[in-house]
């Protein structure tokens, strides 16, 4: 196995609220309190930042799932990168495809929040995927490498050692359907092979490739086995601390460490 970092990842989007944190991270660490990955992540909405780094514990790291680009200023309802360093969080999610279907964000937004958060000494989980639609046409791979470039377009060299990749096929996501484990390698190979371009093979051979898309405990074994598979970014599983526990244990097995 590689000696990248794995990295399993908990979004729970718009869901819970502050009296189920403490008792969801009691019932994660009561069942992975013997496992363990390089890095495990939860993101929860902007109002629970706070209580989840309290109650993570020192082995979860806590990150956002969005950003703004400016440090400051007039923007109503956004909250800036040094907000988020401020409340505990270490890593933000950039360009998720909810975010560019349903809030219209462009490549060159996701660029400009990519640059933000490494300027703020945060890690950004960079999301990229294509739609049904583009798949079926074959456009997949071009799909994903524009996203991958242009979201990269001006990333500074001395941030790019905390720069993550997600990929998350759209047709994949809350739908239960999720990429086999060969076509979820053939896009992470491809999208190593683009950062190579982009930041040289040194580099790139670092940067740890998330796959996202309906992974459950009963597929995360298998996706996690293959070579440039890296990590999960987990939806709908994770919302269970058992569930998301399981998804860990798989991580400890690619990792070595279980």
């Amino acid at each position: 196995m590689s000696a990248r970092p794995v990295v399993v990842a908990a979004n729970w989007k718009m869901h819970k609220t502050g009296s189920e944190v403490e008792p969801y991270f009691e019932a994660f660490h009561r069942q992975a309190r013997k496992r363990g990955t390089e890095r495990v992540v939860v993101f929860p909405p902007f109002p629970l930042l706070e209580a989840a780094v309290r109650a993570a514990g020192d082995r979860v790291e806590i990150g956002a799932q969005n950003c703004h680009w400016e440090a400051s200023g007039a923007f109503t309802g956004e909250v800036s990168v040094p907000m988020l360093a401020a409340s505990g969080a270490r890593f933000v999610l950039v360009g998720h495809s909810e975010r560019r279907q349903l809030f219209g964000e462009t490549d060159e937004d996701c660029g400009r929040k990519a640059r933000a958060v490494l300027a703020g000494g945060l890690a950004p989980i960079l999301c990229v995927g294509e739609t049904l639609e583009e798949r079926e046409a074959g456009r997949q791979r071009a799909v994903v490498i524009r996203q991958l470039t242009r979201a990269l377009d001006g990333l500074p060299d001395s941030g790019s050692g905390r720069l993550h990749i997600a990929y998350e096929p759209v047709w994949a996501i809350g739908t239960g359907r999720s990429a086999s484990p060969e076509d979820a390698q053939e896009m992470h190979a491809a999208i190593r092979e683009s950062l190579t371009t982009v930041l040289g093979a040194r580099t790139a051979g670092q940067v740890p490739i998330l796959y996202g898309g309906s992974v459950k405990p009963g597929n995360a074994a298998e996706l996690l086995a293959r070579p440039d598979i890296d990590g999960a970014l987990v939806g709908g599983a994770s919302l269970s601390p058992d569930g998301f526990a399981s998804i860990v244990a798989a991580g400890s097995r690619r990792a070595g460490i279980a």
